[in-house]
């Protein structure tokens, strides 16, 4: 639904069920209970403040009140390759971004925003199994705060402009988003560590499958892929 406190700028887009909040949990945390109760595809959770954000590794995610977008969308349309509702929902983010304040965001894998080489967003997703499946993303932007060591977006930019910005980014992607996302992703061609439960792997990451692994060749020459680690961005290759 909509908010009297929402900006001029924020009329949502049609099929996207808006829901604004001053504070809550966790937007993810609510969107899966309301998927347990039977919320439709495409609603969208936006809290001011959360006190209980969490990322990827279960890192803590915290801003000040109003200063960042938090939130949560839930999707019940699933494609067969679930990562790709992240990839669309990072790259939505990032083309609001361009959009609005005139920063051009790149994506590092899987699905982190960076300006400047430095984090912007977050996405974390997490799934629904119950009797109507579905999938909860979650994003984190850096609006008009930024902790000490990531970037913003800036003062000029409100965080619901930016949410509808990105709704309607969302809905402009085409169909198939995987060129779009490998062209965005800034971790392509950079000397990287992947850090795994059991180990971790450096090498130089090539180039990422339609199926969202990263493929990286190793120290030792070895073509690796991976569907899930962490990464750290060492150096340009060849730098």
């Amino acid at each position: 639904m909509d908010t009297p406190n929402a900006t001029s700028l924020s009329k949502w887009p049609f099929r996207w069920h808006v829901q604004v909040v001053d504070e809550t949990g966790s937007t993810n945390a609510d969107l899966l209970a309301a998927a347990a109760a039977g919320a439709p595809d495409r609603s969208v959770l936006v809290a001011r403040h959360q006190t209980a954000g969490r990322g990827r590794l279960d890192r803590r995610w915290d801003a000040p009140a109003g200063a960042n977008l938090l939130v949560s969308l839930l999707f019940r349309e699933i494609p067969a390759d679930p990562h790709v509702l992240t990839q669309r929902v990072a790259l939505a983010a990032a083309v609001a971004c361009e959009r609005l304040a005139g920063v051009r965001p790149s994506l590092k894998w899987p699905n982190d925003l960076l300006l400047d080489d430095v984090k912007l967003a977050g996405v974390l997703a997490q799934a629904y199994l119950g009797p109507q499946p579905a999938v909860v993303v979650g994003i984190g932007i850096n609006v008009g705060w930024a902790p000490e060591g990531a970037a913003q977006v800036g003062h000029d930019v409100q965080p619901l402009d930016l949410l509808a910005e990105m709704l309607r980014a969302y809905d402009d992607l085409p169909e198939d988003v995987w060129l779009m996302y490998r062209d965005r992703l800034g971790t392509i061609g950079r000397r990287v560590r992947v850090e795994l439960p059991d180990g971790m792997v450096e090498g130089v990451a090539v180039d990422v499958d339609p199926d969202g692994q990263l493929v990286v060749v190793d120290d030792v020459g070895k073509s690796r892929r991976f569907a899930v680690g962490d990464i750290v961005h060492l150096r340009i290759a060849n730098e």
